[in-house]
């Protein structure tokens, strides 16, 4: 009998330990995928991102390009110079209306009144404020360095020097140009990049950040609301 009862406690030890540990093991899975989130995001048109963390915040590795608000209504497309410099409501284009030579690799260029929708990044994601471009910025060690910090390296896509380029954060910032409120593109693919906020300076402009390929600066900057500029999103928290 003695032995009959060491052999129940022991058996009833191993079922012990064996339950903790597959709770253990189930508690860091979810973990696991509370910390890393995702590596990629589908938009509404089916575009894949990458996703990278930085400090706190998860950001996409590639500028936005979808055509579609995430409820599914079309964005206008607008090409025509006059028809862009009388906006007032959403459109966006490419960086001279050519599709097949920018639209894969720089994105898609908005207005403000596409992101003032709220319905422009896919859902989880949005449009990051100015204090969370100045947390990105603060976390990369300020606006006078950072820029060097998320830009991609080398001159593939950015223009020579690409002044203090090292990427270190893989936010791979590409010099995607943009598109002035008389309609006209800035002839600055290339040079420079600019990035939308969700945050207005007054009733005409609203807070950027920009990054050019002669400093290692991030700037904040202001752009007018008929501007079109890229969108980089940020996944909420």
């Amino acid at each position: 009998m003695p032995s009959l009862m060491k052999k129940s406690s022991l058996l009833s030890s191993v079922i012990g330990a064996t339950l903790l540990g597959v709770f253990i093991y189930l508690s860091g899975c979810k973990n696991d995928d509370e910390n890393n989130p995702p590596s990629t995001v589908t938009d509404i048109d089916g575009n894949v991102y990458h996703t990278v963390t930085i400090g706190t915040q998860v950001w996409m590795v590639e500028n936005l390009k979808t055509t579609k608000f995430n409820d599914g209504t079309v964005i206008p497309f607008v090409s025509d110079i006059t028809e862009w410099s009388n906006l007032n409501t959403p459109g966006y284009c490419y960086y001279n209306n050519d599709a097949s030579a920018y639209k894969d690799v720089y994105g898609a260029l908005y207005n403000w009144f596409t992101v003032n929708t709220g319905k422009l990044a896919p859902a989880g994601w949005h449009v990051p404020t100015n204090v969370e471009w100045t947390t990105l910025a603060d976390y990369l060690g300020g606006d006078t360095i950072a820029g060097g910090k998320l830009k991609e390296t080398g001159t593939t896509h950015w223009n020579s020097p690409n002044e203090g380029a090292t990427n270190e954060s893989g936010f791979t910032a590409l010099p995607a140009g943009g598109r002035a409120p008389d309609g006209n593109f800035y002839n600055q693919v290339g040079n420079y990049c600019y990035w939308w906020t969700a945050t207005e300076y007054n009733t005409q402009q609203v807070w950027r950040r920009m990054l050019t390929y002669l400093d290692i600066n991030f700037p904040e900057t202001r752009s007018y609301k008929t501007d079109g500029i890229s969108v980089r999103c940020i996944k909420d928290d």
